[in-house]
Order: structure tokens, then sequence, then C-alpha cells
């Protein structure tokens, strides 16, 4: 188990088994008390394949200010905060949804890793750009049609070597117009180098490099 803390590990699988049972709700016609279940309503996580490489990133990179596009209900998030919590770094994560984010921390304040989180709440683009900078680790999970919009806004304020990880990049299939518009702006930029890889419904994962630091 990737959480040493047995109460961090505990709310993981109270969320494994969230995703267990919209799974079967979804199975079943996707109505819960003869209302139907919209994509709000559920978790829609990144999966624990996609959180444990998250986690074992920002361990290896030791990044100072997490950046998270899209709380939801917080699932990517315990893997950021428990992450940044044994570095010593501090995690800013912006939802546009009170309900996703009440939710999300309730669950980091439960399991003891509320300090380490900086929840904000409001337009993900204008939190962006009304924060200073810089980021040094970002995950950028929010929905697809604005990719390109916050990407254009955290540019600016990625730090030296600072990490985008981009999720969906490969399902669903109905978000790669976004997706493309979102990897050409990244390709565009000279001093990002970035890669496809094949976790989950995709990760994109893109680093901050130039040829000065080629030199070093």
């Amino acid at each position: 188990m990737i959480f040493d803390d047995p109460i961090v590990a505990a709310t993981f699988e109270e969320y494994q088994a969230r995703v267990a049972s919209e799974r079967r709700l979804m199975a079943g016609g996707g109505a819960s008390a003869n209302r139907p279940v919209s994509r709000d309503d559920l978790l829609l996580p990144v999966g624990p394949e996609v959180g444990s490489f998250l986690h074992s990133l920002v361990l290896a990179r030791q990044p100072r200010r997490i950046l998270e596009l899209g709380t939801s209900y917080g699932y990517s998030t315990l893997f950021l905060a428990d992450a940044a919590k044994r570095i010593g770094a501090q995690v800013v994560t912006m939802e546009l949804a009170d309900y996703k984010q009440a939710y999300a921390r309730e669950r980091l304040a439960r399991s003891g890793l509320v300090d380490v989180v900086d929840f904000r709440l409001g337009d993900a683009v204008a939190l962006v750009e009304a924060d200073p900078g810089p980021f040094d680790f970002v995950l950028l999970d929010i929905w697809k049609d604005v990719y390109l919009r916050c990407f254009e806004a955290l540019y600016p304020k990625l730090s030296e070597e600072g990490v985008i990880a981009a999720d969906n990049m490969i399902d669903p299939a109905t978000a790669r117009p976004s997706v493309r518009a979102y990897r050409a702006a990244v390709k565009a930029k000279p001093d990002l180098q970035t890669v496809l890889l094949p976790i989950g419904q995709g990760i994109e994962l893109t680093v901050r490099w130039s040829a000065e630091n080629a030199k070093l």
C-alpha cells in the first residue's frame, strides 16, 4: 500500500468503495432514487495506478508548490497531499463546485492532511491568474474544454524544471478535440519537453526544460 498512515489508507479505501458503488449504479442504468445521475454526481477518479504514479513523482521531484486544477471530490488530492506532507510541500487545489470542495475538505481533514492543502473555490483560469506563482508541479484534471485556457494561464508561472501532468490524454474519445488543442499549445513552447504515457486514461507529462539547462 502506498499510504503508510492507516488513517489515510482508510480514506483511500472509502474512495475505492464509492468508485465500486458508482460503477454498479451506472451498470444498472445510472439512476438513483428515480433520479438520473449526472457526471457531476460521479467521482470520476484518476484511479489508483495514476494516483500512485503522481505520488511517486512528487516524492522524487520534491516540488515546493503543487497545483491541482480540478479538486472534484478529492481523490487525487489525497495522493498529492500525502506526498506533500512527507516532503514539506503545499498543495493548492482549485474547484468550481462548492459541494465537491466541501466533500474533499472533510476527507482530507479526517486524514490529517488538510494543513498542507490550500483549497480555492472559483473559476480555475481566474484563480491561476490571480496567484503570483511559481508552481513546481501541476496536475491538470479539469473539464477538457478549459485545458488550453488553463495551460495559457499557468505556463508563465511554471517554475524552471516544473512539471505538468495532464490527465485524460487518451480517453475519453469525446475529449480528443480539446486534447489536441492542448497538446499543440504545449508543443509550440520551445522550453517544454513532453511525453504521452499510457497510464490510466493517458497522462501527458511535460517538463519545463531548455538548452541552457542541458549545458549545466
